[in-house]
């Protein structure tokens, strides 16, 4: 049996070595590691695949977050609605710019932002909503609009975990994930779905005055070259890594799908195991399971992690820690148990390895481990 790794880049690399090998190539001989062709090439491409107006790529999911909020022109003291139950990188781009981050709970079926926790943190300072469509699958968006609607409220979507995932709205329309807000981000991270060899980002929007604020704040802020019309970052997604991306892009959906498999091999095993709960689904929204994250609720999840490392099987704990209970986010508005469906999910969670190279053999021997840990 191969050996089992969270995600395994090495054997996927293996089937697309040719047309990522002759994409790395095509950049060396052109020399153009900077705003190459390969960029715009591949931003195109995935404006089709996403059906976004605009994409701009950029150097990181991080920066496409902190980006976006500065797009929209939000001032010191302004609050920003995000879930406590996530990855820092939501929180942590608020507190950078000098807003105010305020966190909610999340649903414990899909471990989303709770769309009723929202509505009781809007405030008269409230400005924006940042829900994270997390570990694959979309937050429940129609609603969240609806509430960001009456409010005059912006929505950023941290898209990065959830590239490829479906929404569907209750008139039927389907939008993919990180195009239905004001802006929305994804990561290119090398372990995201659809992932680079390095950093990676994009920003997704259909304003075009949005989109044109955007390129030009990644860009120091400069339209004009040495005119700087506001304040800027330099953010861009280098040409070799949009060449990489570029190749793997047509292989999203295949990608999805090996994923999908992999993760209904763990439903059918796990469904009916007491100690634990299997990802619970959105009735709303597709999954492309960039997690797989069960809920240990008749073991020591601990105990079981620590099983499974023994057996080199390297599951994962996303995310042990809430927001509200780090260190650099302390905040005297929030203490232990105001969030008792995060801090339950934080203290319960364990993520199975999960990629798009999962076979047979090492998917029954991770279940069976799994099992024999209880």
């Amino acid at each position: 049996m191969r050996k089992i790794q969270m995600v395994d880049l090495q054997s996927q690399y293996q089937r697309l070595k040719h047309d990522i090998d002759a994409g790395i190539q095509a950049v060396i001989d052109t020399a153009a590691f900077v705003k190459g062709p390969q960029v715009t090439t591949f931003g195109e491409h995935l404006q089709t695949y996403t059906g976004a107006k605009h994409v701009i790529p950029v150097g990181n999911g991080t920066d496409a977050l902190q980006i976006a909020l500065m797009a929209l022109g939000l001032k010191p003291g302004d609050e920003v609605i995000t879930p406590t139950f996530t990855f820092i990188a939501t929180a942590e781009v608020v507190a950078l710019l000098g807003l105010t981050p305020v966190v909610v709970d999340v649903d414990w079926e899909t471990m989303n932002i709770s769309v009723e926790a929202i509505r009781k943190a809007i405030t008269p300072k409230t400005k924006a909503i940042v829900p994270v469509h997390l570990f694959g699958q979309c937050a429940d968006m129609e609603a969240i609009l609806q509430l960001a609607k009456e409010h005059n409220l912006f929505v950023v979507e941290d898209a990065c975990q959830a590239i490829g995932a479906q929404y569907t709205f209750s008139d039927g329309t389907v939008k993919q994930a990180g195009t239905m807000g004001e802006i929305g981000c994804t990561s290119f991270f090398p372990s995201k779905n659809l992932g680079c060899y390095g950093d990676g980002g994009a920003l997704f929007t259909n304003d075009d005055e949005l989109a044109a604020k955007i390129v030009c704040i990644a860009n120091h802020g400069m339209q004009v070259r040495y005119h700087h019309d506001y304040i800027g970052v330099n953010s861009r997604l280098d040409s070799i890594q949009a060449a990489i991306l570029d190749a793997k892009l047509p292989h999203l959906d295949e990608f999805i799908s090996a994923r999908r498999a992999a993760a209904a091999r763990y439903d059918e095993a796990f469904r009916d195991c007491p100690q634990v709960l299997i990802p619970g689904r959105s009735k709303v929204s597709t999954h492309v399971f960039h997690q797989y994250t069960l809920r240990v609720v008749g073991a020591n999840r601990d105990e079981i992690k620590a099983k499974l490392n023994s057996q080199d099987i390297p599951a994962m704990i996303y995310y042990p820690i809430p927001l509200h209970l780090q260190k650099a986010y302390q905040d005297p508005r929030y203490k232990e148990g105001d969030f008792p469906v995060a801090e339950r999910l934080s203290a319960c969670v364990l993520s199975l390895p999960m990629h798009t190279e999962l076979d047979n053999e090492q998917l029954d021997f991770i279940i069976s481990a799994v099992k024999e840990s209880f």
